[in-house]
Formats: C-alpha cells, sequence, structure tokens
C-alpha cells in the first residue's frame, strides 16, 4: 500500500522453537560417538513416550507422515478405492495413489472443512474399501460419524493426522481412532524431529507390519515378507522430537490463546470467518487459517495474500488448489464435483502463528488486514 510495510522486520508463517537446544547439541554428540545412527534407542523411547501420551498401544516412529500413511495402507493390504477428502495435503492421496490404490474424492463439511460423513456415504461404491481422513488445521474431523460410516459399509477407517498431534476429541487424545492414525513431525507442526512421522495404532499386528515395512519389510533375515519402505527415523531426529514433547502442552496452549486473540481481533472485520473447531475438542492449531468472502471483504484470498506480503507477512493458501484439482490427480478427479470443497479453497488463507508471538503481533496483523479492506475502497465498519 505504499510506504514503509507493516512487518519491516518479516512476519514469518511458522518459527519452530526448543526450550534448550545446548541439551539437544550434547544428546546428538552423544549419539554420533555412540556409532549407532539407525535402529536405536533414542527412536524406541521416543516411540514409547508417544504411545503414553497418546494414550494408545503402539507408535511406530517413520521418515515422514508420507512414509507412514503409505505403509499403513500397504501392511493393512488395502486394496481397490480409499475415499479421501480433496481439501487437504496432496500427500494424503500419494499415498494412496504410490500404493496402486485409487483415491476417491468426498467433499467435505461447510463449517469445520473436514471430510462429510454423509458425504463419504454417498461416494461409497463397491471397490471402495477404505476411508483416509484427515484431521484438518489441527482439529478434529468428525470421528464417530466417520467410523459409523465405515463399520455400516464394512470398510476400514484411518486418519491422516499430520496436523493433529496433541489434539484432543472430547477427553481422548487424537491417535487412537480408526485403524491408525498417523502424525507429521516437521517445522510446522507441535511436535518437531526436522524430518518424521509417527504412525499410532491399538492393533498388534498392523503395528507389528509396519516395524517389518519402514525396513523395507525385512523382519531381520533379509527374507522381505512384502514390498517395503526405507522409512526408518533416524536417532539423530528423534532426539529432536524427544526435546520438542519438553514443552509440548504449553506451546499447544498458547497456540489456542493466540488463536483466540486472532478471533477477537479479526471478528469484527466484515468478510472474515474462521473454521469451526467443536466446542468439546481441542485444536493445535498447527494453521491459523481465515476465511475470506470477497463479495463482503472486498478483495479474494489470493488477493488479500499478495497485500499482506507487500507488508512483510507471509502466508499460505492451505489448500489451493485442492487436490481433486491438481494436474496430478486429472484422469482420476475427471467430473469430480465438490462444491464446498472448491469453496473453501478460494477462501482459506492461513495467516502467521508460532509460539512465540504476541498480542501486539496479533493487533498488528488485524491492523493490517483492516488498512488492506480501506485501501481497496470497502468502509471499515
Amino acid at each position: 500500500m505504499g510506504g514503509v510495510p507493516s512487518f519491516p522486520e518479516g512476519m514469518p508463517l511458522a518459527r519452530p522453537r526448543f526450550r534448550d537446544p545446548s541439551a539437544i547439541g550434547r544428546e546428538i554428540e552423544r549419539i554420533v560417538s555412540s556409532e549407532v545412527l539407525t535402529n536405536g534407542p533414542t527412536v524406541q523411547r521416543l516411540e514409547e513416550r508417544a504411545a503414553a501420551y497418546l494414550g494408545v498401544q503402539h507408535c511406530v516412529a517413520v521418515a515422514s507422515c508420507t512414509a507412514g500413511l503409505t505403509l499403513v495402507l500397504r501392511a493393512a493390504g488395502v486394496s481397490g478405492d480409499v475415499i479421501v477428502p480433496s481439501f487437504t495435503f496432496a500427500a494424503t492421496a500419494h499415498a494412496v495413489a504410490w500404493n496402486g490404490l485409487r483415491p476417491v474424492f468426498a467433499d467435505i463439511e461447510p463449517d469445520t472443512l473436514t471430510l462429510s460423513p454423509k458425504a463419504v456415504d454417498a461416494t461409497v461404491g463397491v471397490r471402495v474399501s477404505a476411508i483416509l481422513a484427515t484431521h484438518l488445521y489441527g482439529a478434529p474431523c468428525d470421528v464417530e460419524g466417520l467410523d459409523e460410516v465405515a463399520r455400516r459399509n464394512g470398510i476400514a477407517l484411518y486418519f491422516d493426522a499430520a496436523h493433529a498431534f496433541g489434539a484432543r476429541h472430547g477427553d481422548a487424545m487424537v491417535g487412537g481412532f480408526g485403524a491408525a492414525e498417523v502424525f507429521s513431525l516437521t517445522p510446522t507442526k507441535t511436535l518437531i524431529a526436522g524430518e518424521g512421522g509417527i504412525i499410532a495404532t491399538n492393533d498388534d499386528l498392523l503395528a507389528e507390519r509396519c516395524r517389518m515395512g519402514r525396513n523395507y519389510g525385512n523382519p531381520g533375515d533379509y527374507d522381505c515378507r512384502f514390498v517395503g519402505l526405507n522409512a526408518r527415523m533416524s536417532e539423530l531426529h528423534a532426539v529432536l522430537a524427544l526435546a520438542s514433547f519438553d514443552d509440548l502442552e504449553e506451546r499447544i496452549a498458547r497456540r489456542n490463546q493466540l488463536a483466540g486473540s486472532y478471533r477477537s481481533a479479526l471478528g469484527s472485520i466484515p468478510g472474515i470467518e474462521f473454521p469451526v473447531v467443536r466446542d468439546d475438542d481441542r485444536s493445535t492449531y498447527k494453521d491459523l487459517t481465515i476465511l475470506v468472502d470477497e463479495g463482503t471483504f472486498g478483495l479474494t484470498a489470493e488477493r488479500l495474500a499478495g497485500a499482506l506480503a507487500a507488508e512483510g507477512v507471509e502466508t499460505r493458501r492451505y489448500y489451493y488448489p485442492p487436490v481433486h484439482r491438481m494436474q496430478a490427480y486429472r484422469s482420476v478427479a475427471a467430473g469430480v464435483d465438490l462444491p464446498v470443497t472448491d469453496d473453501a479453497a478460494d477462501a482459506a488463507l492461513s495467516l502467521p502463528l508460532w509460539t512465540d508471538m504476541t498480542e501486539a503481533h496479533v493487533e498488528r496483523m488485524a491492523e493490517t488486514i483492516h488498512r488492506i479492506r480501506t485501501h481497496v475502497g470497502v468502509p471499515s465498519g
């Protein structure tokens, strides 16, 4: 808008934090000196700590959430078609496609933007053997509704929980729903390993096969039982994840406080709304996302993102384009009609959110968005 930008120092979308980086350095030095860099005790400690925190029987640490999703579907022997949302990161569908399965896209709920049980029920066909739903932006989806559809149709239910380590549905931690849930540990997430993922399940056999599968499907005798992957998490990444546990609850609580501040600061701006987090649920707020109504706000989400960039603010359009509109999925998504997904993809814009942000940052963000709206000739009231 001309002049000095609102954030001349820059306003990043995310900023990972560790309480004691020097302790991490000492632990990494210890591991390097031990000469055990994979298949070691640090990964096992992480798995045990994650399982205790999530309240599940098994956690299997893997190289990434994508690898974990791919392994779960392979280890479970899923065949045919898998119903997925399109309003999600591409990895949800990629895991299906890499297994030689066909992703079948279903629409989302207009309030939570998570996979709609009603839409899933209408999409189930004779080739569908599983549902792979996503807990979006860190908020749980309708697990009971999806479970009811899965049970009634005799199909399996899995969750891409990439955003949701530390989320709760009612009194239950996300992690124990469906046959398995898979978390991401990348730098924008709540539990951070740099790169990595965690498979959570209460299924003994599935956990055993995922452990085998992350090591090529080799149980130890080099006679691979099935076609697996090299999806091991290194000891070094496990060090970061264990350190990230130290103040995990504190950081999730702070993210929820900041999300509340954002809602208060932006709630009075016409044309700005937020995806719904159900009253009994806790989101991790991996992303703080707004929905921009062009007709009321005066700008599209795309143009608002451009205006914020000029003010030094980093944003993301999670998720545009939706997966069914991506070039990679044209062959399987021809003729797919997902009106709620398309509307959400046009409207959604994720704003900066990180633990060390202050209410002053949020207020300055709100003032900037107010000024942008006024600048395009829309009254601020």
